[in-house]
């Protein structure tokens, strides 16, 4: 059975697709969409026609099951021009989103009709790729150029209300959606000539008075883009839209998508959207595992990080219980918290009272016991295991049957600090990733002992407060921070061999990573972790921190900082590394960045396949999640272990090989990445 169906409601032909869950527009949608239009212009009673979708939303896009595969006529550029080329007038009823391929048939609508909630966009630029089907000819002669170039080159939308303001939308209806679009259908059925947003001139028009409206654009984004190749296709798109007739500029949008298409970036974008999805599924549950209620949730700590915790749960309405030891900490930490959210709000990002609203779901407490209330319970405390089973020992006594007790460590083993509770079961780890309110990545720890329905409650909890979760195993640094270490190892030991902090970053920038290894440190401070004895120099950090150079916050780190942070080389960092390289005997010697990228990205693929072997890792996917969302790998290289596939293992496995004895004799390859690689296989598909 067509998904599309016809009905006449006087003479007015209403085409409903009904194809959920999000009207996608798939081969039979597209097929039953060129029948209808054909149907309306065959047929003498029909005066206008009304494209709806029914469900949730307008057609939200293209059908993601057909991605990489051969596309089947007719394809969507013939579709919308079929629809554009309709002897009546097209009526486009939009509601919920209209996204890509649905912008693009409403745009080959003759005129659209919204509700006020409705979201309009072109998305694709997150797939690598650009709106295929007119898109950048159509939403520059109906929006105007400056609006289409913001939409279609960030992939971000716009509302109904803003798309009406500009002329996307010719009318907003509050009530019946189709009601309103059959009456504005009988309104402009005799309208002559139907208008058709390809023949429109007037705001491109606006554009070639102003050619340098594109360069301006690209200066002003050049580094939310830097490194992407769509968002600069889908600009010289949209110059064609204005420099040329449109169908030469269909043309050019044509060549470069199809250029997109054939690239690395797309396929590794494409790969990724599909990764997070992938990512909250869990291997081995029951499937009828049910989730624990969770109506409040405690914090212990209300530092940096608890903080940052607590207020995910505010926002989206949790209830949370924060406690900490000392009055002051705790006002200071509730102070921040406002203060963070004020700053939203000034941004137009929250009102006024969302701030209230959230700030009063707060209850501050210096009592732990005030958490036997709570039905989840995290702890965000320091980096000690001594001090987190002191405080599970505590939470075992208090906490009430059923609650969950959860750690926000980022190294330690989970499976230690639930062995100091009667209930191992109830024990996760909540690996939230620094500022917790802003940073989207959640690491669920599953230990030995946790309970299915605690590894489901983690993971929808983790929707509801927006962050994409991925399950890690038991082990020193879970996924992230495990892969990180070698990489930072590596890092610091070319230094010593003739690298600059300066070299070994700009190689990982140049990659396209937001910083390299020093620069992080900086930012993160330098003395996170140390043992704080100034007299103890074992390294070159040793001898940083002795210094007080602990990175940004002091002025000085691996770099010296001016006082708007600005970075430049120091001279005094240049010879504590040349007096440790002499100390340990070490002669210094010209250092390629191919070698950097060996042994600290090539590294991290290792590290990467030895989490896959033991399992500590679902997927080579999650490890990929966890690297774009938790440390800004490039998602255009689709994260470490897709880039690993692009590249080559056997690449990779040579590149090792020739690094090996320079990495050290603590240095093992990975036997799943060299049995893959001599059997010529991916670890992603």
């Amino acid at each position: 059975m067509s998904p599309i169906s016809t009905k006449r409601h006087g003479d007015v032909l209403i085409v409903t697709s009904n194809n959920p869950p999000v009207n996608a527009l798939g081969h039979a949608v597209r097929e039953g969409l060129v029948q209808a239009i054909a149907e309306a212009d065959a047929d003498d009673k029909v005066k206008a026609v009304v494209i709806r979708c029914a469900g949730q939303t307008f057609f939200a896009g293209a059908d993601i099951k057909e991605f990489g595969k051969p596309m089947q006529m007719p394809m969507l550029p013939q579709v919308v021009d079929i629809i554009e080329n309709c002897t009546k007038p097209v009526v486009a009823a939009i509601h919920g989103t209209a996204f890509g391929g649905g912008l693009e048939v409403a745009l080959a609508s003759h005129y659209r009709v919204a509700v006020p909630s409705a979201k309009l966009g072109v998305p694709e630029v997150k797939l690598g790729i650009l709106p295929g089907a007119g898109g950048t000819q159509r939403l520059p002669r109906v929006a105007g150029v400056a609006k289409a170039l913001d939409m279609a080159a960030t992939g971000n939308p716009i509302g109904a209300k803003e798309a009406h303001e500009i002329g996307l939308v010719d009318r907003l209806a509050e009530g019946d959606l189709e009601q309103h679009a059959v009456a504005f259908a009988e309104e402009v059925r005799d309208i002559r000539p139907i208008p058709k947003s390809s023949t429109r001139d007037d705001k491109v028009e606006e554009a070639r008075a102003n050619p340098a409206i594109f360069d301006e654009y690209r200066k002003a984004n050049a580094r939310k883009m830097k490194g992407f190749d769509a968002p600069e296709a889908v600009i010289k798109a949209i110059e064609a839209a204005v420099a040329k007739p449109y169908q030469e500029g269909v043309q050019e949008e044509r060549r470069l998508f199809m250029e997109l298409m054939s690239g690395t970036q797309a396929r590794a974008q494409q790969y990724f959207f599909f990764a997070e999805r992938q990512a909250s599924k869990i291997d081995g549950l029951p499937e009828d595992t049910e989730p624990r209620a969770i109506a409040r949730v405690g914090v212990i700590g209300a530092g940096t990080m608890g903080g940052g915790i607590s207020m995910n749960f505010l926002s989206a309405g949790i209830p949370v219980t924060i406690v900490e030891m000392a009055q002051e900490a705790l006002d200071r930490g509730t102070g921040v918290m406002r203060k963070n959210y004020e700053a939203t709000a000034a941004k137009g990002r929250m009102t006024g009272e969302q701030v209230e609203g959230a700030m009063a779901l707060l209850k501050p407490s210096l009592k732990l016991e005030d958490l036997a209330e709570c039905d989840l319970i995290i702890e965000a405390v320091f980096e000690n295991m001594d001090v987190k089973k002191d405080i599970f020992g505590k939470l075992d006594k208090i906490a009430k049957p059923g609650a969950i007790l959860a750690s926000n460590t980022s190294y330690l083993n989970v499976d230690e600090i639930a062995a100091t509770t009667s209930r191992p079961e109830d024990v996760v780890g909540l690996h939230f990733f620094s500022p917790a309110n802003i940073m989207k990545l959640l690491e669920v720890v599953r230990g030995a002992k946790t309970a299915p329905d605690v590894l489901v409650t983690a993971m929808q909890l983790a929707k509801k407060i927006r962050k994409v979760a991925v399950v890690a195993g038991v082990c020193h640094g879970f996924i992230g921070n495990r892969m990180l270490m070698p990489r930072q190892i590596e890092a610091t030991k070319l230094l010593l061999e003739g690298a600059t902090p300066e070299q070994v970053d700009r190689v990982h920038v140049e990659f396209g990573m937001p910083m390299g290894p020093f620069q992080m440190a900086d930012l993160a401070g330098v003395d996170i972790g140390w043992h704080r004895d100034p007299s103890r120099i074992e390294s070159i950090r040793d001898q940083l921190c002795a210094m007080e150079r602990w990175g940004q916050k002091k002025g000085a780190g691996f770099y010296d900082y001016d006082d708007k942070r600005r970075p430049s080389p120091s001279p005094v960092v240049q010879q504590i590394i040349e007096d440790f390289s002499r100390k340990e005997g070490i002669a210094r010697r010209e250092i390629s960045d191919q070698e950097i990228i060996e042994r600290t990205l090539y590294i991290m693929v290792n590290e990467g396949a030895k989490i896959l072997d033991e399992n500590m890792a679902q997927r080579a996917s999650d490890i990929d999640v966890v690297w774009v969302y938790g440390y800004g790998w490039p998602v255009y290289r689709g994260g470490p272990m897709f880039w690993a596939d692009t590249v080559g293992l056997k690449e990779i496995v040579d590149g090792l090989e020739r690094q090996e004895d320079r990495l050290g004799s603590d240095f093992t390859l990975s036997p799943l990445l060299v049995r893959k690689a001599e059997a010529g296989e991916k670890f992603t598909r």
